[in-house]
């Protein structure tokens, strides 16, 4: 009698390690900082390795949570980031300048920002039929326009000297924020690789109709995973507003753009059930030194999105020749 074993493992093979999306982008990470050298002298330091980070890992909390977003599939993304970011740090500034605790207004900056998220999933779980670029555009726009209702063209601040160890503390020799990223990337890593929860994203973004019939709560994964993009939008909004000392209606503009950006070129798909969290660590590295890099040389904003849209293009091309394959299961007779 003929019988059928399924394989849960792949076996080890030396080419299809070494092809994997994470190895390119290792090798252009070396050659941002080969070119970056070239420019400066001095770039080759321990100190610029550790402090330069503290200047873009603020918008790399949200980068986690995309991830879960893009890779649950059926069209699922939030470009309402940005604007959780303003609302959240506007509502904490001008709650700790009208007489709240500075603790108590870190506390209702998350609350708010979890608070943009839970409406963002739940209008997505309950009308799954909008597409969610459309919901988080409207939602993008809601947000930043309360900012600006709330504080208009002025700026809150005057914080206690304590908060600015947010943005700008260390422990040791290491950035404070660089350890949290640390342990957010971990924290992400295993939900996502070693949970019933992450197993359920793939389905998810695999095959949305056979998920929902093998008993996978959609509703509420989207509710959740929309809601954890609002709630690091609200540590983002933390880590920013220290290192800046003050929050203003227009902050974290085009945040959207570079987490976005920053996830895609990590190789995870927008088409939903595929990414891995190593690839977004090392892209928002990527871009992160690329742009100190081409800030050493005077260069504009506008040539920063040039070669971020080039390297993006670049990404999806080489991505489309299946360099890195989907991890699935082997059926073997």
């Amino acid at each position: 009698m003929e019988t059928s074993r399924i394989a849960t493992e792949k076996n080890w093979n030396a080419k299809s390690f070494f092809l994997q999306w994470e190895w390119l982008l290792i090798i252009l990470l070396l050659l941002i900082h080969g070119v970056n050298s070239l420019v400066s002298p001095y770039y080759f330091s321990l100190d610029t390795f550790l402090s330069t980070p503290m200047t873009f890992l603020d918008k790399a909390f949200i980068v986690f949570p995309m991830m879960f977003v893009l890779i649950s599939g059926n069209g699922n993304i939030d470009i309402s980031v940005a604007s959780t970011v303003a609302l959240s740090s506007v509502i904490m500034g001008v709650s700790y300048n009208h007489g709240l605790p500075m603790g108590a207004a870190l506390v209702l900056c998350l609350c708010v920002a979890t608070v943009c998220g839970l409406i963002n999933g739940i209008l997505l779980a309950v009308f799954p039929e909008l597409p969610a670029m459309i919901v988080t555009l409207s939602t993008m726009t809601l947000y930043r326009g309360i900012a600006y209702i709330i504080l208009e063209d002025k700026a809150a601040g005057k914080f206690p000297a304590w908060f600015s160890y947010f943005g700008w503390g260390y422990i040791g020799p290491v950035p404070f924020i660089l350890v949290m990223f640390i342990l957010a990337a971990v924290t992400y890593g295993i939900l996502l690789h070693r949970t019933p929860f992450g197993r359920s994203l793939y389905a998810m973004g695999n095959n949305r109709k056979a998920s929902l019939y093998s008993g996978i709560r959609i509703n509420r994964i989207t509710v959740i995973i929309y809601m954890l993009a609002g709630f690091m939008s609200g540590i983002t909004a933390i880590f920013l507003t220290s290192r800046m000392g003050n929050t203003r209606p227009n902050i974290a503009n085009n945040y959207e753009l570079d987490v976005i950006a920053m996830a895609v070129l990590g190789g995870v798909s927008t088409a939903g059930g595929k990414g891995r969290i190593l690839g977004p660590v090392i892209s928002i590295f990527i871009i992160g030194y690329l742009q100190y890099g081409l800030g050493l040389i005077n260069q504009s904003a506008q040539v920063v999105m040039i070669i971020l849209g080039i390297l993006l293009i670049a990404s999806i091309l080489v991505q489309g020749f299946d360099l890195d394959k989907k991890q699935g299961m082997v059926h073997e007779k």
